[in-house]
């Protein structure tokens, strides 16, 4: 019963309105998304500090990281992936020589593993991010 009232660009970019909805169109724009290409959302997200005790300073469906030594660490997800055919893309900080990570092919629906580096030996990283796709 009743109407419905569309949100405008700059309400869709906002984000703030919660009575009005979103066409396709507005919400490919706020998003700031252009072409005609599908687009798909980070399922899982997180930025941590993998030195010392691993502390998570902020993360999206990741429920903790588990340390497994030098320069390894497992991303544990809160709500698990449909299945094993997601991404996963990390980098990090470690120092001034060559940064590297590794992210293991996943394995699992609810955690995969990343190794840092620097010039190719494991090594603790100050920072490290962490995007999941599917």
């Amino acid at each position: 019963t009743g109407g419905v009232e569309l949100a405008t660009t700059a309400e869709a970019q906002a984000g703030t309105d919660t009575t009005r909805v979103l066409t396709p169109a507005r919400l490919r724009d706020a998003v700031n998304a252009s072409g005609s290409a599908p687009i798909y959302a980070c399922r899982a997200w997180v930025n941590f500090n993998g030195t010392g005790t691993v502390a998570i300073r902020a993360s999206g469906n990741v429920s903790s990281i588990t340390d497994n030594g030098t320069g390894s660490y497992v991303v544990n997800l809160a709500v698990a992936m449909p299945d094993v055919n997601y991404v996963a893309q990390a980098q990090a900080r470690t120092g001034s020589g060559t940064n590297t990570t590794r992210v293991d092919v996943p394995s699992s629906t609810s955690s995969f593993a990343i190794l840092t580096l620097n010039d190719g030996s494991l090594l603790d990283a100050s920072y490290v991010g962490v995007s999941v796709f599917r």
